[in-house]
């Protein structure tokens, strides 16, 4: 399930090829000028889709952030997923952040679990129960402790379609991409009661990069 990290996400290349061909037809058609709308749309596009490779921290207990975006959420919460109190650490992402979602922590997947739902902004606390996500439970083994790590990937207002590419009995590793959810969205991470969070409400994260807590 390893990726390379070609800078430019695979579940983009359809959309840029085709962003790409509608301004060189405006561009040879008409000119440059009525293509200018179809160039900046291309350019936003090329910008969703980014994909960059990122460095791994050399911390061995680290959870790291599955995504790009914003900290909307700390608490403790129920997880209904792998049926035990946890600690939530919910991050959101806007338009402009990088889509694609890395694992938090080394381990094997335990389940996925896939819930249809509603397409509510991902940035309302309702959106974590209600709209679409898909939910995948991961048995962590850290310094001979074991412990259990949910990444659930939500749907937002605008995207549409979550995908995961992981199944249950599959190993990860830290970084190791496995989704992408198109156009706006939040993914929630679910904790142990004894993890430490290292991050607060507002504050921006990085996927891979950052660490959100310690176990």
């Amino acid at each position: 399930m390893k990726y390379p990290h070609p800078l430019l996400a695979r579940e983009g290349w359809p959309f840029i090829g085709l962003a790409f061909v509608l301004s060189l037809i405006l561009t040879l058609v008409w000119s440059w000028k009525v293509a200018i709308p179809a160039y900046i749309v291309l350019v936003f596009v090329i910008q969703f889709f980014r994909d960059p490779p990122r460095a791994i921290p050399d911390l061995a207990n680290a959870v790291l952030s599955p995504a790009d975006g914003r900290i909307v959420k700390i608490e403790k919460v129920r997880d209904p997923y792998a049926d035990r109190d946890a600690l939530l650490v919910s991050v959101f992402m806007n338009v402009f952040n990088v889509h694609s979602n890395r694992a938090s922590v080394n381990g094997r997947v335990r389940a996925v679990h896939y819930f249809p739902g509603l397409f509510v902004n991902a940035d309302l606390d309702k959106a974590s129960n209600e709209n679409e996500r898909n939910a995948v439970i991961i048995d962590a083994d850290v310094n001979g402790e074991h412990h259990v790590v949910t990444l659930v990937q939500v749907a937002g207002l605008i995207a549409r379609r979550i995908l995961c590419y992981v199944h249950p009995g599959d190993a990860l590793e830290k970084g190791q991409r496995y989704g992408f959810i198109r156009f706006g969205s939040r993914v929630d991470v679910y904790l142990p009661l004894t993890a430490v969070v290292r991050v607060a409400p507002g504050d921006v994260v990085s996927a891979t990069s950052t660490v959100l807590a310690t176990l």
